[in-house]
């Protein structure tokens, strides 16, 4: 089946467009994306795009002819030969029905390059708004962009023919413009059922298209997905989010509301995610938090005693260090130990496994930081208990490793010199 090529609109209430020249001739094979001609338009000049593989056939405007936006100008046909000629573009219909009011037509515009159709993205004002001719009536998505288009005409919403998320053609009737106040403003779906011939449409406005990319509301209202489960978000959100691997679909799980634009990207990037390990600012979210009590008067003898059969202090750290990797079931394993405000990690120059936080003899009685980049063991108490806390991400540690830890710690610091021998 042929597809069309039309005249697109470009600028600021574009009618028309001037071909500046074709870059391919009747007959010549095109693929999806080649540049067919060029048009100028009172902004630019701009080269219209192939919207499909084939043969470039039924050319029906020449170089330097001022085309009317919407109009067939090319077929591109599975044969070289093509029909012979190319029906010019349907006039916009309203879609049928008998209770529409009169009013100025707004037609679904053709913002990108050989555009078949538009979505809806959102529409600005309500059925029985007064708009003026400047106002923003709606956000329509295409292949290329999500843009702002603007009424057209002064007057008040008479009828909204098309719902957000919709696709409609282009040239189709998607709104009526009426002079005085509808005591009847319409508003329905693009796809409802066929009704009977409506009343005349006095002219069709061909509305303006605002080529700035369209600026997210204050409070956007939520939009919903559009037929197919499509996901309403502009073609720049989309390919970022392509790029780095983001789901639009957790935004839409979330309730976030509709249209994506790159700013709601952030929101995405903040959402928690459940296949990931968990990190330092994930993992507070979900932490284990264990707690064991054991005299403090044992680990203080035992450290006296050591120091009093070698002659020489006893490294505290190390010794922490030591029955915490063996609790860990890697008695080889680096464990960072934090003191006094220096930490220092034993063996030197490795990537710790496990953190310890000696807070002992402060007036600090109990932690609940969250999990870390580490499992953390920290010391607290000031008379004759001493309290270990552990803390850690599910991913980190299992419960029963979790348990296995605190236990094995717990009773090395209540029995040092059995666990030693």
């Amino acid at each position: 089946m042929p597809h069309e090529v039309i005249m697109p609109a470009l600028g600021m209430a574009q009618d028309t467009g001037k071909i500046v020249s074709w870059l391919k001739q009747a007959g010549d094979a095109v693929k999806t994306g080649d540049a067919l001609f060029e048009v100028e338009t009172d902004k630019a000049t701009m080269e219209v795009e192939s919207p499909a593989d084939g043969f470039l056939t039924d050319v029906t405007a020449g170089d330097g002819e001022d085309v009317p936006v919407g109009n067939v100008i090319a077929l591109i046909s599975d044969t070289a030969e093509g029909s012979g000629t190319a029906a010019p573009a349907p006039a916009a219909e309203t879609p049928a029905s008998d209770d529409l009011p009169e009013g100025t037509g707004v037609i679904m515009p053709a913002l990108g390059m050989a555009q078949d159709e538009g979505v809806i993205v959102a529409w600005h004002k309500a059925p029985g708004d007064a708009v003026a001719s400047g106002d923003i009536l709606f956000e329509v998505e295409t292949d290329k962009a999500t843009m702002e288009v603007e009424a057209g005409h002064d007057g008040f919403v008479a009828a909204l023919l098309a719902e957000a998320g919709e696709a409609a053609p282009v040239g189709e009737v998607i709104a009526i413009i009426s002079a005085e106040a509808p005591a009847k403003p319409v508003s329905r779906s693009w796809s409802g059922g066929a009704q009977p011939t409506p009343a005349p449409v006095k002219e069709q406005a061909k509305p303006a298209p605002n080529p700035k990319p369209a600026a997210e509301p204050v409070a956007k209202a939520a939009a919903p997905v559009a037929a197919g489960g499509r996901i309403l978000a502009s073609p720049k959100a989309r390919r970022i989010a392509l790029e780095e691997g983001l789901d639009l679909q957790r935004l839409v799980d979330a309730g976030h509301p509709q249209p994506y634009h790159v700013a709601d990207l952030e929101v995405l990037r903040s959402l928690p995610d459940a296949t990931a390990e968990p990190t330092p600012t994930t993992a507070a979210a979900a932490s284990r938090l264990l707690t064991a009590e054991v005299p403090a008067k044992a680990f203080a003898d035992f450290c006296a005693w050591a120091t009093e059969d070698t002659g020489a202090p006893v490294d505290r750290a190390a010794l922490l260090a030591r029955f915490a990797a063996t609790s860990l079931g890697e008695p080889l394993a680096a464990i960072a130990v934090e003191a006094h405000g220096q930490t220092r990690v034993t063996p030197e120059d490795a990537e710790p496994a496990l953190t310890i936080r000696d807070l002992a003899g402060s007036p600090i009685t109990s932690v609940n930081l969250g999990a870390e980049a580490t499992p953390v063991l920290t010391l607290t108490g000031m008379g004759d208990t001493l309290t270990i806390t552990l803390e850690c991400a599910p991913g980190q540690l299992s419960a029963p490793q979790a348990l296995s830890l605190i236990g094995g710690f717990a009773g090395r610091l209540a029995e040092p010199l059995r666990h030693l021998l």
